[in-house]
C-alpha cells in the first residue's frame, strides 16, 4: 500500500504554483487562469474571491484533480495533485456549486451512500451520517426525503457528505449562492466551525464581499485569471491607508473635471470615477471631506450623496484589480 505523505504545522495544505488553463483552441480561445499561485496553512478558511468568470471554479477543479493545468504545479496535503490524483481524491472533500445530493433519497440514505462510495463499512458510514446530522441539526429530518428540505438544509446535506470520510481539505465552490439571508448566516457559522473546531483547512470560493470579510483568514483575491492581492482581510484593507470618501454624482459626466477637482485637494492620495460613482482616498476622510466639497461646488459638480468610511473590500479589489468588484460582475453578466 502507497504511504500518503503527512502535512505538518509549517507545510502548507494547498500550494499552487503558476497554474495555466486555456479552454478552446485558435480564436475561440479563453485563458481561464494566466499564471495563479497562492498557498494554504492547515487549519484556515481560505477565501478565493474574485467576480464571475474571474477563474476560481477553474482553480477548485484543478485541485480537486477534475481538471488538468495546461501547466503549472499543485500539492495537496503534500500529495502531487497531477502525479497522484488517487491519493489527493482520498484526502480532501468537495462541494460543488450544483447540489450533488439524490433528491429521491433521504437525507440518511445519501450520507451513508457517500461513506459506502468512500470505501467505508455499513456501520461506520452509518455511524459516521449520525454524527454529522447531528452537528448540522438535520437529525429530525434524516428519514424525509432530501428533495423535501429546504434550500439551506439541502446546501447543509452537501456539505456533511463532502465531510463524510473526514477529509483534510475541504473545497467548498460558492456554497451559499442561491441561499436567503438566514440561511448564509446559518452556514457561515457552520463552515467558521470547521476550521475553529476541526482544525480543517476549507478553500472557499465566493463573489459575495460579505462573506469572504467574515470568514476568511486569509484571500486570494483573482481577477481575469490572475491573483492581484493576498493577505488577510485586515491586511488588504489596512494597506490602502487612512479612509476612502464616496460620492453619488448628480450626473454621470465630466468624469476629468471631476478628477481634477477632487485632485487638487490637500491630502488626496488617490482618485477613480466609475458612472456617477466618486471614490477618493485620503489620510483622514473627516478633514479632508469640506475641502473636497468645496472644490467639487466650485468646479460646478453636483453630489446626491457622500459618505466616508474605512476602506472595505471593493475598495481593495478597485485598487489592485483597477475596476470595482460590481464593474467585474456586470462584466460578466
Amino acid at each position: 500500500m502507497t504511504s500518503t505523505p503527512s502535512t505538518t504545522g509549517t507545510d502548507p495544505a494547498i500550494e499552487a504554483i503558476d497554474l495555466v488553463k486555456t479552454y478552446g483552441k485558435g480564436t475561440k480561445s479563453v485563458r481561464a487562469l494566466a499564471g495563479v499561485s497562492f498557498t494554504a496553512t492547515s487549519g484556515i478558511v481560505l477565501g478565493l474571491l474574485g467576480p464571475n468568470g474571474a477563474g476560481k471554479s477553474t482553480t477548485v477543479k484543478i485541485l480537486s484533480t477534475l481538471s488538468t493545468p495546461d501547466s503549472g504545479s499543485v500539492t495537496v496535503a503534500g500529495v502531487d495533485v497531477r502525479r497522484h490524483p488517487d491519493q489527493v481524491r482520498r484526502l480532501i472533500g468537495y462541494v460543488s456549486q450544483k447540489p450533488a445530493f439524490d433528491p429521491i433519497g433521504t437525507g440518511r440514505e445519501n450520507l451513508e451512500l457517500q461513506g459506502r462510495i468512500h470505501g467505508m463499512s455499513g456501520r461506520n458510514a452509518r455511524r459516521r451520517a449520525d454524527e454529522l446530522l447531528e452537528r448540522f441539526g438535520l437529525g429530525e429530518a434524516a428519514n424525509r426525503l432530501a428533495s423535501k428540505w429546504s434550500g439551506g438544509m439541502q446546501r447543509k446535506l452537501d456539505v456533511a457528505m463532502g465531510l463524510i470520510h473526514r477529509p483534510r481539505v475541504l473545497f467548498l465552490d460558492e456554497p451559499t449562492t442561491g441561499l436567503d439571508p438566514e440561511a448564509r448566516v446559518d452556514m457561515w457559522a457552520e463552515i467558521s466551525k470547521l476550521a475553529t473546531d476541526d482544525r480543517l483547512t476549507v478553500l472557499l470560493t465566493t463573489h459575495y464581499l460579505d462573506e469572504a470579510d467574515s470568514l476568511a483568514a486569509r484571500l486570494v483575491i483573482v481577477d481575469r485569471g490572475r491573483v492581484v492581492a493576498t493577505g488577510s482581510p485586515d491586511q488588504l484593507k489596512s494597506s490602502l491607508g487612512g479612509d476612502s470618501v464616496h460620492a453619488e454624482l448628480a450626473h454621470a459626466d465630466r468624469h476629468d473635471r471631476v478628477r481634477r477637482a477632487v485632485e487638487a485637494v490637500p491630502g488626496v492620495t488617490r482618485v477613480t470615477v466609475d458612472g456617477t460613482a466618486l471614490r477618493a482616498w485620503v489620510p483622514d476622510g473627516a478633514a479632508a471631506l469640506p475641502g473636497m466639497l468645496a472644490a467639487l461646488g466650485e468646479a460646478g459638480i453636483a453630489l446626491a450623496s457622500v459618505s466616508v468610511a474605512r476602506p472595505s473590500l471593493d475598495d481593495v479589489y478597485l485598487h489592485y484589480a483597477g475596476r470595482s468588484f460590481q464593474q467585474a460582475e456586470e462584466v460578466r453578466a
